[in-house]
């Protein structure tokens, strides 16, 4: 399984080739070259803020469309807490998991339900192993690949339990084999999500081999389609749901601290901030912490790029609806399909950002940076392709890049090319034409710098 899958696309088509996307890529995963850009797989944490940025919506999400409903025999869908908040008015979940039915899925099963079980194995794990804290939330996967790839002294600090969405996916899959008698294959585990991260974790989860999740579609595909079969009359609605405030709460920044019952807390969200508090922790600036939620997209998963509701509105969305909720309705012992919550493998290092393959080879290749770094103007313009200097630095090192995509560097190239020639015409025109051998050894020595000018674009002078 490739491990560095992402769901973040171009569309070539419609990339102008600018350099928006370079200046806004936390992890400087994206480079411009022959007018197009370019992701770097290994770079990418599938955070969506390219997406945001990208002027002529050339960044795409991938995720599956609807129509993987057929796919199956039996269908269950999970729907993300923050599907809720997309809806106005809304007082009671079940008329949206009921209209989810009458969409076409033969069941669901509400990621908030799972989550409140995280929530509650959580407190117990954070109680057990006190003298290790503080922890970080491992349920957006994001952070989790973004401290994989980028802060490895802080792994040991991820919560390792299993996010919501996969406890969800397990118990629905265990429940729906139950029901049905149908073998697992021909059952549809289908989530849906407000960002593509979670279509990445679908299919390379960090901590686990395999995820339950089947297909991943998004909640702007669905929220259209459900607003016709919403029925209002609670007399005709199924009881459904099986979550309250703390479930629901975990769609906006802040909801998972909710269920925690800690004062010791810190709740970020947006991935600039999210880097912040992590290089913040990870050289001990913080203290007194016992947990960190960081959600990489604004406002928490209510502001993922598959949503359709701006995140402010969606978040006083969520406040309004839980007043109309039961502080929790699942339970890790009413809920034994729940099985092992914790992670089945650690997350480990992987050193993308290393130039070298050993210790000793980077720190040579580091020196070689830095002195190429001095060479360039230092306004990380983007021009060249790459975010900034030392990133151009660190492409010509590892054979992706030359000095001369920095614009600067190649109009001094040309200078100098262009004043050697005129120098040496102006020495081959004093002592003759190319007649005899050490005037012809100039004329082609002229030739071969002229030749070099040419593929700069630069125009061939007239003899």
């Amino acid at each position: 399984m490739d491990k560095f899958i992402r769901s973040v696309r171009l569309d070539e088509a419609a990339c102008q080739g600018c350099i928006n996307c370079i200046k806004y890529c936390p992890t400087q995963a994206i480079r411009v070259h022959n007018g197009k850009a370019h992701i770097i797989d290994k770079f990418c944490i599938d955070c969506g803020r390219c997406i945001r940025y990208c002027p002529h919506h050339a960044k795409i999400p991938a995720y599956d469309p609807l129509t993987v409903i057929n796919d199956f025999k039996y269908t269950v869908a999970l729907p993300a807490p923050s599907l809720y908040a997309q809806y106005n008015n809304l007082s009671n979940v079940d008329i949206v998991l009921n209209a989810l039915i009458r969409l076409g899925f033969d069941d669901v099963y509400e990621v908030s339900a799972a989550a409140e079980l995280v929530s509650e194995i959580s407190r117990e794990y954070i109680q057990a192993h006190e003298e290790d804290a503080p922890f970080i939330s491992s349920a957006c996967p994001s952070v989790v690949r973004l401290i994989r790839v980028k802060f490895p002294s802080l792994i040991p600090r991820l919560l390792p339990i299993k996010p919501p969405v996969e406890i969800a996916a397990e118990i629905a899959r265990k429940r729906a084999m139950k029901k049905t008698g149908l073998p697992s294959k021909e059952i549809g585990i289908i989530f849906i999500s407000p960002c593509p991260s979670k279509v990445s974790y679908a299919k390379a989860p960090l901590g686990i081999d395999k995820s339950n999740i089947d297909k991943v579609v998004a909640i702007k595909d669905v929220y259209p389609l459900l607003l016709p079969l919403m029925s209002r009359d609670e007399s005709q609605l199924r009881p459904l749901s099986a979550s309250g405030r703390i479930g629901i709460g975990w769609g906006n920044s802040g909801g998972e601290i909710g269920g925690l019952l800690t004062d010791n807390y810190l709740a970020a969200d947006g991935i600039v901030n999210i880097l912040r508090v992590l290089e913040a922790m990870e050289d001990e600036k913080i203290h007194g912490l016992k947990f960190a939620e960081l959600n990489a997209c604004s406002g928490g998963c209510v502001g993922g790029t598959l949503t359709v509701e701006n995140a402010y509105v969606a978040t006083a969305k969520t406040k309004r609806l839980l007043k109309y909720q039961p502080v929790s309705r699942s339970h890790l012992a009413t809920t034994p399909e729940a099985g092992n919550l914790y992670w089945d493998d650690n997350v480990e290092y992987e050193p993308v950002f290393r130039l070298g393959n050993t210790f000793k080879e980077s720190l040579e290749m580091m020196s070689t940076v830095e002195a190429l770094t001095q060479k360039f103007p230092g306004l990380d313009c983007g021009s060249c392709g790459a975010p900034t200097c030392q990133t151009l630095a660190e492409d010509i090192v590892r054979g992706a890049a030359t000095s001369n995509d920095c614009i600067y560097v190649l109009r001094e190239h040309i200078s100098s090319l262009s004043k050697e020639i005129e120098h040496l015409s102006k020495s081959i025109n004093l002592s003759g034409n190319c007649q005899d051998e050490n005037t012809q050894l100039l004329c082609d020595y002229i030739q071969k710098l002229t030749a070099e000018l040419s593929e700069f674009g630069v125009p061939k002078k007239e003899e």
